[in-house]
């Protein structure tokens, strides 16, 4: 027992010797460098030296730009590196791989390009940031950009990507059959031209279009529907489709598709068979993508080189409308890097980072001053044309839907149908309006 007692007595004269040692009071945090505290200082203290990863997702990238835009940002921002992951070529299956990836919250990938459809849609079930504050931060003028694109990922009044590059319908037509004073204006218009060029120059057809039950279906309709001051659903995301100008839209592209200088079989038709058809020199109009052009003046493929203008879509009561396509560029909202990546954001979208899509990628801009630039207007003459920066002008977003798949088919569905003769233009708006109000609740 005294034993034990002797040794609780050192024990404890111990324990104050070593307490008295420690000097204690406020000045022990700042002589103590192995505390929680001056950890924290060495981290701050090293934070300008940390580099920091960023991994971003994108489709297959055959040109250059994607490598530039990297190596460019790379180089202005030493503490940044970018990395490139390649996702699936086909939009599809790009969609359903980040939907796998961000359901389980991976924080994988930083920054993503996402086709213009998906803003929405990823917006709703939570898997990109919001946007706002960076922009408001920094000063990002978004006027500047085409309202179009912008619209396509603003979702509930909030942006959530930036645009990035943007496409739109427009119009082609052979300058070997089609003087420039005889393009049309209207939708009238090209129906009267298109019957009576219909055969010249060898020509089998009037008008090539996209009228299979699919995405460009729904583009073609965005466009009759829009020329016309109708829409699908507004900008709150009420369904407004049975409405007279919307009937009037669909209406045309029904008597179009239905008349006798387009192919029989138009409602098998796609991007690949009507350009095709086009550059085989079967017609002397074609509503399609800014692809056209390039294609149509390949020597190894066109039977039409250097006979090709384009022009902006033909009009309704209310103008030209250009169903909107293209890309935009969002951030991860489980990245581990939020800062980073916006920065990244930022200048792959600014004027910067647009201009190399432009010169390396072909890409058009979704930055109308750019379009003014010399370096990217000798990369693509293309880009002078009157008609094709028009054509960008009229760009108007497919319906803006969290659920878009859903409300995609639920167009092609009614639309094919109206041009198979089974639903009048007024049936099939308000077949359209009915099973939207069911998936838009």
């Amino acid at each position: 027992m005294k034993a034990k007692l002797w040794f609780l007595s050192i024990l404890f004269i111990l324990v104050l010797a070593l307490v008295g040692c420690s000097g204690g009071g406020d000045d022990s945090g700042s002589e103590d460098t192995g505390g929680e505290e001056g950890t924290s200082e060495n981290s701050e203290g090293e934070s300008s030296d940390e580099v920091v990863t960023l991994t971003w997702a994108r489709g297959q990238d055959s040109t250059q730009a994607s490598e530039k835009l990297i190596e460019e940002f790379n180089k202005m921002n030493p503490n940044i590196q970018v990395e490139l992951r390649e996702m699936p070529s086909d939009t599809g299956q790009q969609h359903d791989a980040y939907v796998t990836q961000l359901n389980a919250e991976s924080s994988e990938i930083d920054v993503m390009d996402m086709d213009v459809i998906w803003p929405a849609e990823f917006a709703q079930a939570g898997y990109v940031l919001e946007l706002d504050r960076f922009i408001q931060r920094d000063g990002i003028d978004m006027d500047k950009y085409n309202q179009g694109a912008v619209s396509a990922a603003n979702f509930n009044g909030k942006q959530w990507a930036m645009p990035k590059f943007i496409d739109a319908g427009m119009l082609f037509y052979r300058t070997d059959i089609v003087g420039e004073d005889e393009v049309p204006q209207t939708w009238d218009e090209l129906i009267e031209s298109a019957q009576a060029k219909q055969g010249e120059e060898g020509t089998e057809f009037g008008y090539l279009m996209q009228a299979k039950q699919y995405e460009g279906l729904v583009t073609n309709v965005v466009e009759y529907i829009a020329s016309y001051g109708g829409e699908i659903l507004d900008d709150s995301g009420e369904v407004v489709v049975n409405s007279p100008e919307a009937i009037k839209g669909i209406s045309k592209l029904v008597e179009i598709a239905n008349s006798d200088f387009v192919p029989g079989n138009i409602n098998t038709f796609t991007e690949v068979e009507s350009h095709t058809a086009f550059i085989e020199g079967q017609s002397p109009y074609i509503r399609n993508w800014p692809y056209q052009w390039n294609l149509a003046n390949d020597e190894n493929e066109s039977e039409i080189v250097g006979n090709v203008g384009v022009a902006p879509l033909p009009a309704g009561d209310e103008g030209s409308a250009a169903a909107l396509g293209g890309w935009m560029a969002g951030i991860n909202k489980y990245s581990e890097h939020k800062e980073e990546a916006w920065e990244f954001v930022k200048f792959m979208t600014g004027p910067e980072g647009q201009k190399i899509s432009a010169i390396y990628g072909g890409l058009a801009p979704t930055l109308p001053e750019l379009f003014e630039d010399e370096e990217i207007l000798e990369a693509n003459p293309f880009f002078k044309e009157e008609g094709f920066q028009k054509a960008l002008e009229g760009a108007v977003s497919r319906p803006v839907a969290p659920n878009y798949p859903e409300v995609s088919e639920i167009i092609q569905i009614n639309v094919s149908k109206a041009i198979a003769g089974e639903l009048s233009p007024e049936e099939a708006a308000a077949t359209m309006e009915e099973e939207l109000n069911n998936v838009m609740q």
